[in-house]
């Protein structure tokens, strides 16, 4: 029988493990075991992981494209992360790049891992650069840039859950953990098979121990193994490899969503020079991809083009694909644009408050943080006076405030990140895409053509006008943000406020404020009765501080007000659209069959146009979904491991709406 799609794990914050202190060494309360040797824990990782894995020299000779990447059970201290990222840079030429992932069920809080890696002064810089990043302990996967050729993806959760649901596969294992007789759960013959299904053809493993479950495990799971010495006290280690890894089982149920091919990506096409467009072209020139641009007008001169833009996620009371999808991406976007060298200035954390305006809101609110208790440092509720938080006066009948979340520069963002020496921008306008025995070809509308290894759509519903995209369907969204000079003598809020719309902190005296949302509608002319719509939405959320306003300044009105309008676009479900390009004809004939019976089986791998990528309908909420699609879109053209859960990387693949479509003709 075919297994259903696993559940994928409560969203929430992970337990910190209680630790007591050997000197610099921290002890595990719960597993009555040390994190790492007494002796020379640097040298036991040297030895076991790094030499056992023979890293040193397969990182000299790495030529590949893609990255070495390392696959860890067990995080810990990310003692065996930073060594092995040292090791890296030690051995490996200028052009690779190496994509470390790591399991872990119990992360420990940034101040103990400061401590901890405080014991090893040579990896000091490195120890930094981690702390600096390290994420809040949500369940999931948290992508961190540890440097331009270097990539960390923290699998909190359990182990062999986390690799049930990885996309990506490995290069070398960190088989490690604490002992198994102190936590024998982990090491189930589950953990190996997760291990063997996600390896590459001769992947490597070591591990510090020989325990006979081990031993057994790894055999029943395709690897060989060899015993050699271990370090210290340790007599002997395992190490081993395997040759011919499983097959992916896991399409069974939906096989359209097979992934296409890695191919040659040495110049890619984007078209498209808003958040969409310019978070992929950034991230694929981060890789070392030469990347061409195109857009009819400006970096950010659409609906990326505001002063200001809320991060902000709207979350679903009961779970779903999308909440969590947002919600990693609102997280990621924070430690992204913290990351990028002009981040200051592109953006403020400054935290989001969404207000509940009603009973019905309230109750909403409540209910999603019983179901989803994601830690302070995440989401926590509010009640009553705003000033403290907000810097304004009003009370809230309840609210939900996000500290990561906060506001940023459009327009400011996309002229930054398309300013990588990789990336080159090209004012045109893209008429038609043509593939060739090569690539691309891009028409241009000059009667120009400009030729790529790959394409990538992020031109919003302008997409549509491609014959290969044509089938996925968009709405156009108008709307219009409002603008007001601050008044001298009256406060600001200090934080984004959300309710019906939103209002921003000041940026250079001006206020921003909005945004009106009129489907159907792709005029961007400003309208008075929009500027009124949103003033009436700024009154309702934050009625005391409009009466100040007001009190300073004199009524406000549509005529006193600046602003701008541009058209978002959307897709039905309100989820971005972020993959590989379906051949929809070919799709609708392959899975025909879904008409009339929606639990029918295929074998048929999903046909795509190969090199053809989009990344669109972001909506309004594109600053927390367009940089973490853009990862997933990178991720899969370079054939790396993905920063989602495969499940949520299916929920982004633009065929969900042709397989939709069919399934609903059948109703």
């Amino acid at each position: 029988m075919t297994k259903r799609r696993p559940a994928l794990p409560p969203l929430e914050a992970l337990t910190a493990p209680e630790l007591t202190w050997e000197e610099a060494a921290p002890h595990s309360t719960q597993f009555g075991d040390v994190y790492f040797s007494r002796e020379d824990g640097r040298a036991e990782t040297e030895h076991v992981f790094l030499n056992a894995n023979r890293l040193p020299e397969r990182f000299a000779a790495w030529t590949h494209a893609r990255p070495f990447v390392i696959g860890e059970t067990g995080f810990g201290t990310g003692l065996n992360v930073l060594s092995a990222w040292a090791c890296f840079e030690a051995h490996a030429p200028h052009t690779a790049r190496l994509h470390l992932l790591s399991t872990e069920k119990y992360p420990l809080g940034r101040a103990e891992l400061a401590r901890a890696l405080a014991a090893w002064p040579s990896l000091d810089a490195y120890a930094r650069a981690l702390c600096e990043r390290w994420p809040e302990p949500v369940a999931g996967i948290q992508r961190l840039h540890l440097g331009e050729r270097v990539t960390l993806d923290l699998h909190f959760g359990d182990t062999v859950e986390r690799l049930c649901l990885l996309d990506g596969r490995v290069d070398a294992w960190f088989l490690d953990g604490f002992a198994p007789s102190k936590n024998a759960a982990m090491w189930s013959p589950e953990l190996f098979e997760a291990m063997a299904a996600r390896s590459r053809p001769g992947a490597t493993f070591a591990t510090f121990t020989c325990a006979g479950i081990v031993k057994r495990g790894l055999k029943a799971a395709g690897f060989t193994i060899a015993k050699v010495p271990g370090f210290g006290r340790k007599r002997e280690m395992l190490v081993g490899e395997i040759a011919s890894p499983p097959s992916d089982a896991r399409r069974a149920r939906t096989p359209w969503f097979t992934p296409p091919t890695p191919a040659k990506a040495e110049h890619v096409a984007v078209i498209g020079a808003g958040l969409a467009g310019a978070s992929v072209a950034a991230a694929l020139a981060r890789r070392g991809v030469a990347v061409t641009v195109l857009d009819r007008q400006a970096p950010g001169a659409g609906a990326s083009g505001n002063r200001q833009g809320a991060l902000y996620a709207k979350l679903a009371a009961e779970t779903n694909d999308q909440s969590r999808v947002y919600l990693a991406g609102l997280l990621y976007s924070a430690r992204w644009l913290d990351g990028l060298e002009q981040g200051e200035t592109l953006w403020s954390r400054c935290g989001v408050l969404q207000l509940a305006t009603s009973e019905r809101e309230a109750a909403r609110q409540q209910r999603f943080l019983a179901r989803h208790p994601l830690g302070d440092g995440v989401v926590r509720a509010m009640q009553g006076a705003l000033a403290p938080l907000t810097g304004v006066p009003g009370k809230a009948l309840h609210a939900l405030y996000y500290p990561q979340a906060g506001w940023v520069c459009p327009k400011a963002l996309c002229e930054a990140l398309l300013a990588h020496p990789r990336i080159r921008f090209m004012k045109a306008t893209a008429t038609r895409l043509e593939a060739s025995s090569d690539g691309w070809r891009v028409h241009l509308d000059d009667g120009e053509t400009l030729t790529a290894d790959q394409v990538v759509i992020a031109n919003a519903h302008a997409a549509a006008q491609f014959a290969q995209s044509e089938a996925l369907p968009f709405q156009k969204v108008r709307g219009q943000v409002s603008e007001l000079a601050l008044p001298e003598g009256v406060d600001a809020p200090t934080t984004v406020v959300c309710a019906g719309g939103y209002v921003a902190p000041p940026l250079d005296g001006v206020v921003s404020f909005g945004a009106s949302f009129v489907p159907n509608d792709d005029t961007d002319a400003l309208r008075d009765e929009e500027h009124q719509r949103n003033i009436d939405e700024l009154r309702a959320a934050l009625p005391e501080w409009v009466a100040a306003l007001e009190a300073a300044d004199g009524p406000l009105s549509a005529e006193r007000l600046e602003g701008r309008a541009a058209v978002r676009a959307a897709s039905p479900d309100k989820t971005p659209y972020a993959g590989p390009v379906p051949v929809a004809a070919q799709w609708t004939s392959d899975y025909a069959a879904l008409a009339k019976d929606a639990s029918y089986r295929f074998s048929t791998p999903g046909a795509h146009h190969p090199g053809l990528w989009i990344s669109a309908a972001h909506g309004s909420r594109g600053l927390a979904s367009a940089p973490l699609c853009a990862e997933v879109i990178a991720s899969k053209l370079l054939d790396e491991p993905l920063p989602l859960e495969w499940t949520l990387a299916d929920h982004l693949h633009p065929g969900r709406r042709l397989i939709s479509a069919l399934v609903r003709a059948g109703d």
